[in-house]
């Protein structure tokens, strides 16, 4: 194989793993690869208020993103990767009640538990002075033991946003840290799109806020401190000794293992839709890029020589974000070329 076809079925495949869930449908114009999105209509248990002022996540000027008393702030080692938005985590617990480690190392959140998610851009990445725009907050809601998820757009003032059910695009522009002027038609997704990737065993559930994921350091109040110690702390997440919880590693960390970086990122970025238990269109690919699964049973050796030849015929829809993660697609290069 030639390096250029080598480095086209490598990028592809970042781009199959990454973004065929995502889109309504996509239908090339020599009669390509269609994929469509359903209607799930998977039970709801609340009604979502119209504005996301209703929720209290901020104080204070809301374009601030401060967040308000009832609510944590939580980050990940590995992040999912949206046209480079920046994004905010939030979480709110009702009083009185835990997030519980359950046996495998998954969460139980408690009904009544809010999980938002804001996603912006600084106008320059090289003076955040400058100021951001803000995009959109997505929030989960779980009541009655089912996970509900909705999308709310803000207005031009950046003072509040509201409710979104039927998704739209959106053009942004910012500068990045290399003083580099980017631009992406930003796609806020629906909610059969939220669906897509929000689902296991037919069961809405959240996704990056994995204890392993938050196994951690951050900074809180001035102190650096693990972050499941911290939330411990607060009183929110159940005690157990952290020396239990697994890591998983920030791909962006050039220090660590090649392939463990490439296989964290897959991890977030695409095991969602692709394991066992995923939306059925993506798990019946027979890919699993769950991080702790063996190589040998991912799908990725059996699949590379397939993928080559999808890009070869132009059998390849280009859908979901909006503007390739150059970064993203280098390091899986680079670990698919080291194999």
């Amino acid at each position: 194989m030639n390096f250029k076809k080598k480095y086209f079925a490598s990028l592809i495949l970042v781009l199959i793993v990454l973004v065929v869930p995502f889109l309504n449908s996509c239908n090339d114009d020599n009669g390509g690869i269609n994929v469509t999105i359903p209607d799930f209509d998977f039970p709801t248990s609340i009604t979502f208020e119209q504005n996301l002022s209703t929720y209290n996540l901020f104080e204070g000027t809301p374009s601030n993103l401060q967040p308000s008393d009832d609510y944590h702030l939580l980050e990940l080692s590995s992040i999912l990767y949206t046209d480079y938005a920046k994004k905010q985590r939030l979480v709110k617990i009702p009083t009185g009640e835990q997030m519980i480690r359950n046996a495998d190392g998954s969460i139980d959140f408690p009904d009544g538990t809010i999980l938002a998610k804001t996603f912006y851009y600084y106008n320059d990445e090289r003076d955040t002075m400058q100021g951001k725009r803000i995009i959109e907050t997505r929030l989960l809601i779980k009541e009655l033991d089912i996970w509900n998820i909705a999308t709310y757009l803000w207005n031009q003032e950046q003072t509040d946003a509201s409710l979104l059910l039927e998704g739209l695009d959106t053009p942004v522009n910012w500068i990045n840290t290399d003083g580099i002027s980017r631009f992406a038609n930003y796609h806020v997704p629906d909610e059969n799109e939220c669906i897509a990737c929000h689902q296991s065993n037919n069961n809405m559930i959240p996704l990056g806020t994995t204890l392993r994921n938050l196994n951690r350091n951050v900074t809180r109040n001035n102190l650096s401190l693990n972050q499941i110690s911290y939330l411990q702390s607060e009183g929110i997440l159940n005690d157990f000794n952290l020396n239990i919880v697994p890591q998983i590693i920030d791909y962006n960390d050039n220090s660590v293992l090649l392939a463990n970086r490439a296989r964290a990122y897959m991890d977030l970025n695409c095991s969602h839709c692709h394991n066992p238990t995923a939306w059925e269109e993506s798990a019946e690919t027979d890919l699993d890029f769950r991080y702790e699964t063996p190589l040998n049973q991912t799908g990725i050796l059996d699949e590379i020589n397939g993928i080559e030849r999808l890009v070869i015929d132009g059998e390849m829809p280009f859908i979901g974000t909006t503007i390739l993660d150059e970064e993203g697609v280098n390091l899986i290069i680079q670990y698919i070329e080291n194999l």
